[in-house]
């Protein structure tokens, strides 16, 4: 919401600064975006004066001028028909930035001669559409000053600070300048100008009528909906301060019939539409439009409608989306003459809607979706005939009506000691009557105080919004700092067991030079079904894009669909992860939260460093890293090969813990903890991902929570003997995997082997075809006593035994 200081000043008598008046904006909870001095671009810009204007040697057409900034003189080669000896100019040195191009003005050589500055028209700085000539200042202006004064003096520059207002969703009656000036007024920054609006008497019957065509259900769509004709008008361009009025907060003026609605829309928070009445065929109603039905609109683009949408229609056609944009065919050009005007009230919902679902922003729909004031329908309307009678000419019909006016407010019954309970602040009661009647709210005093929301306070509903009506107006500043008590001892932990686990894993895989991604839950429904999903449960019925219509089985093709894009722009080599939500249906109990991470390209090429391969080792690594953080214990979960088929099915493993599931899809909900690999080719493809890929998924649900320790760590106690290593090589079946011998190998004696690995697998010359030769190198560290021979022994028999349990024999 823009306006200026005088136009605020049209409404609010005060003294108060620009600064001032923001301040107070900000502290009532209108926040102040930005506050413009209309000068601050032309900061660079200086008086110049002419001092001689000779014809270019090369060119009939440019004039060699020498122009003084106050000290020096430029050399300036100029166009402008009007550059002559003895005018005061707006002189631009080079390195000065145009406000018209944006661009530094540079040193330049025009027809062999070199130019070492500029004169600039109105149009180069923005301030007119004037570019015929440059701007002639004041003969008083002394060159060398800052331009700004010498510009407001000549009436090219407005001396009015601009202000730019947020205005949350549910305060439309804040989006206009009188608006503005009446919750200033109410918290004492001046006084509340307010005119009476005067009625025209109608010199004739209106021919046209109005019809309120709505099926049961849609009774609200527009309550009341008022008009009235115009004869006799003469369209034209609108009075000079009303253009520079429209411009000074960034709109185009048109012609005085549209100027008078754009306004109005702006000092009142009022949008009207003015039809060209002669285009119009028939009588006009209010309904919902047809399915299908299509509208020619103002913006050049034809819209197709259904029936959800107001329009407002002639006996042929729909003529405007209501409340969002009217049509081009019954729109007002230069050559209507007879106009008819139309103010109405409408559904704030259903608006926002058809503006959303049809993609069209307007000034109109703006206000209407944060809702109008219904009781200034009439009012309004009588407003745009005055300023279109004074502008255009013409005699107005009298008003015709379709409908009624909404029912007022309901009495909100209020304790005015609410204010500090719910509030924080104490109020007096004579305080709270005196803003709520500032404000605009009747207030009946009966005990407990009757208070009725004025006609364009929508959003007051209940005792909590007048509390917060009343400390804004109050001032926030007044609300007192109270210090939080302070907790004897060591307050509880406040995150929950699954955040905290959610942070080490993020910190986790962080730490491993992993950058984080945070994306939709949503992805394309084809993306969906390479990774298990795609079906009808998880599709979603109101998608907000067309891409994104599905809720996603697993949190990788959003991180590919991320690396894509990064492929695209040649950044290939990349570690990316993501903690979200993946879905196993749509149920409210089907989300999991899974941590996720890929790795892509190719290992850096250096000749200090080997490059560590994307693949499947390096996922294999982190995803151990990031669950022996999140149990904060070594990962003894044995490691299956094979993953789900969007992974390699020769490259990847599942790690699962607990005791093993009665069915596969326990499995995949319940027991696997994490799963990783190469990605499938045709996953990679899907994505346009030429270079290699590896991606892994941690089910940080599924990690059963790690057993209950003692409240103190125990005793560092290094064993004083010798550790024994020893090397076990074993032939087993090709198909037994070396994680199930090590854990044979560990579980043989848990008290003396500390540690058990494979560093070695041979297949080939003497050893049987269909088999494998498995090296595993296991450390014994004793704690009581040294072994002896004997005992050594015995235990290696044992950790063969162990083995041969599961089809090895020692290899000879």
């Amino acid at each position: 919401m823009k306006f200026t200081l005088s136009w605020l000043k049209e409404h609010l008598d005060t003294d108060a600064s620009a600064g001032e008046i923001a301040a107070r904006l900000t502290a009532i909870g209108l926040e102040v975006e930005s506050l413009t001095d209309p000068g601050a671009g032309l900061a660079g810009f200086t008086v110049g004066e002419v001092i001689t204007a000779e014809k270019h040697p090369n060119a009939d057409k440019l004039r060699l001028c020498s122009v003084s900034d106050g000290k020096d003189k430029l050399q300036i080669v100029c166009g402008a028909p009007n550059a002559r000896a003895g005018i005061k100019v707006v002189l631009a040195r080079p390195g000065t930035v145009i406000p018209a191009t944006g661009e530094a003005l540079k040193l330049g050589t025009i027809r062999g001669v070199e130019s070492r500055g500029m004169m600039c028209s109105a149009r180069e700085l923005l301030l007119g559409e004037d570019h015929d000539g440059i701007i002639e200042l004041k003969p008083g202006s002394r060159a060398g000053e800052p331009v700004v004064a010498a510009l407001v003096e000549a009436g090219l520059l407005a001396d009015d600070p601009l202000f730019d207002v947020s205005i949350t969703p549910n305060r439309g009656d804040a989006a206009s300048v009188f608006g503005i000036a009446r919750d200033l007024a109410a918290s004492g920054l001046g006084r509340l100008k307010s005119e009476k609006i005067t009625p025209v008497q109608g010199k004739f019957h209106s021919p046209k009528t109005i019809t309120l065509n709505f099926p049961p259900g849609n009774k609200n769509a527009c309550p009341i909906f008022a008009g009235r004709l115009i004869r006799g008008v003469k369209n034209g361009p609108a009075p000079r301060w009303v253009q520079e009025r429209l411009k000074s907060v960034g709109m185009k003026s048109i012609s005085a019939l549209v100027d008078a609605t754009n306004l109005i829309a702006q000092d009142r928070g009022r949008p009207l539409h003015v039809f060209d009445a002669d285009k119009l065929s028939g009588n006009l109603q209010a309904r919902m439009a047809k399915d299908g039905e299509q509208l020619a609109a103002l913006d050049e683009q034809t819209y197709a409608l259904d029936s959800g949408t107001i329009v407002i229609a002639d006996d042929a056609r729909a003529t405007s989306i209501a409340g969002i944009m009217g049509g081009m065919d019954s729109g007002s050009f230069e050559n209507t003459t007879n106009v008819f005007i139309e103010s109405a009230f409408f559904d704030p919902a259903r608006i926002a809607r058809a503006g959303r679902k049809l993609g069209i922003i307007s000034d109109a729909r703006y206000r209407f979706e944060r809702g109008v004031d219904p009781q200034f329908v009439l009012p309004g309307l009588e407003f745009c005939t005055q300023l279109i009678l004074e502008w255009c000419g013409g005699e107005a019909s009298d008003v015709v009506i379709g409908g009624e006016l909404p029912p007022p407010h309901k009495p909100i019954l209020f304790d005015a000691a609410f204010v500090e309970t719910l509030g924080g602040v104490p109020v007096p009661r004579e305080t709270t009557i005196s803003i709520l009647d500032a404000l605009g709210f009747v207030v009946e005093d009966h005990g407990l105080l009757h208070v009725t929301p004025p006609s364009w306070r929508h959003d007051v509903d209940g005792p909590a919004d007048l509390v917060e009506e009343i400390v804004r107006i109050h001032g926030m500043d007044d609300v007192p700092s109270a210090a939080l008590p302070r907790i004897d001892g060591v307050a509880k932990p406040v995150l929950s067991k699954s955040q905290r686990r959610t942070r080490t894993a993020r910190r986790a895989l962080a730490s491993r030079g992993f950058n984080e991604c945070v994306s939709f839950s949503f992805i394309a429904r084809g993306s969906a079904a390479l990774f298990g999903g795609g079906d009808a449960a998880r599709q979603l019925s109101n998608p907000i894009a067309s891409d994104l219509d599905a809720l996603r089985p697993s949190v990788l093709p959003s991180l590919l669909a991320a690396a894509s894009r990064n492929a695209a722009r040649g950044l290939s080599s990349l570690q990316l992860f993501e903690i979200g939500a993946a879905f196993d249906s749509g149920m409210p109990d089907a989300q999991k939260t899974v941590a996720a991470g890929i790795r892509t390209g190719q290992p850096e090429r250096s000749w200090q460093k080997g490059g560590e391969q994307g693949g499947l080792f390096a996922v294999k690594a982190d995803v151990l890293a990031a669950l022996e953080a999140v149990t904060g214990a070594p990962m003894s979960a044995p490691i299956t090969q094979g993953a789900p088929g969007w992974y390699h099915p020769g490259r990847s493993g599942t790690i699962a813990m607990g005791p093993p599931a009665s069915s596969s899809e326990a499995v995949g909900q319940r027991r696997v903890i994490a799963q990783f690999g190469e990605l499938h080719p045709k996953v990679l493809a899907a994505f346009d991902l030429k270079v290699p890929a590896a991606g892994f998924e941690i089910f940080l649900d599924a990690i059963p929570e790690a057993k209950a320790k003692g409240k103190a760590k125990p005793l560092f106690s290094p064993s004083p003997f010798q550790a024994i290593e020893r090397d076990f090589a074993f032939v087993v079946d090709a198909k037994v995997p070396a994680g199930e011998i090590v854990k044979a190998v560990k579980l043989a004696d848990r008290n003396l082997i500390e540690q058990a690995g494979v560093f070695d697998v041979y297949e080939g010359k003497g050893v049987p075809q269909g088999q494998k030769s498995i090296a595993v190198a296991v450390r014994i560290q004793p704690r009581d006593a040294t072994l002896t021979d004997a005992e050594i022994e015995a235990l290696a028999q044992k950790i063969v035994a162990a083995a041969l349990k599961l089809g090895a024999t020692l290899r000879s």
